[in-house]
């Protein structure tokens, strides 16, 4: 098999939502591939979720905005609750990790050249407070990642079985994340350094970049 076979390249994994409400389609994988400009960590067909208000926006726009950074407080996705998006065994959890501030406009720019020092520290400092679930797809096991977690609010543990829409933690700011969102992933194993991606949807399809997605 090459870097993006698996179980999910001639039929994608169908997942249920891991948020209600409106939440916007990032770095998508409907758009390019790889989503997220690289294969490391298997983030080949990952997914982006974050969060917006009614007119889009992931929490109001200031001047200051752009120039300095903002407490994860104020954005609509911070704390908002995230549920099991299929059914299957919690395999990790990890948490502790701070939600630090968020970065727009010039900030962002000066967080992104940092990015490079998280990706040499590893996984736990990518993808933050985190929660791995081991599910299948059709006769193969398939690992579902949810990053990026508010520290403290991981409300499941390694072992438990989950079902679909069953709460798993909370949307937060912590690992290399810019403003709070979900970070989705699934893959073919649970250490994402030697896992292939494994290529996923929903059931109104996956969203293109800059979509909005009204979850009830």
């Amino acid at each position: 098999m090459n870097a993006t076979d698996g179980p999910g390249e001639a039929a994608p994994l169908l997942l249920g939502y891991p948020l209600r409400g409106s939440w916007r389609a990032e770095n998508s994988p409907a758009s390019r591939v790889p989503s997220h400009g690289t294969s490391a960590f298997a983030l080949d067909h990952a997914l982006d979720l974050v969060p917006v208000d009614e007119r889009g926006r992931s929490a109001p726009i200031r001047p200051r905005s752009l120039l300095r950074s903002e407490p994860p407080e104020v954005f609509h996705g911070f704390g908002r609750e995230v549920l099991s998006p299929t059914s299957g065994v919690i395999e990790t959890v990890h948490d502790g990790e701070a939600d630090h501030a968020a970065h727009r406009g010039v900030p962002s720019i000066c967080y992104a050249l940092t990015q490079g020092r998280r990706v040499v520290a590893g996984w736990r400092a990518v993808a933050g407070n985190h929660v791995i679930l081991r599910a299948r797809h059709g006769d193969e096991p398939v690992h579902v990642v949810l990053c990026h977690l508010r520290r403290g609010s991981i409300a499941v543990r390694r072992g438990q079985e989950v079902t679909p829409g069953e709460p798993i933690a909370r949307c937060g700011n912590s690992g290399n994340s810019t403003e709070p969102h979900l970070h989705l992933q699934a893959m073919t194993a649970a250490e994402p350094r030697s896992a292939r991606p494994v290529a996923f949807t929903f059931p109104g399809g996956l969203p293109r970049n800059g979509t909005v997605v009204q979850v009830q």
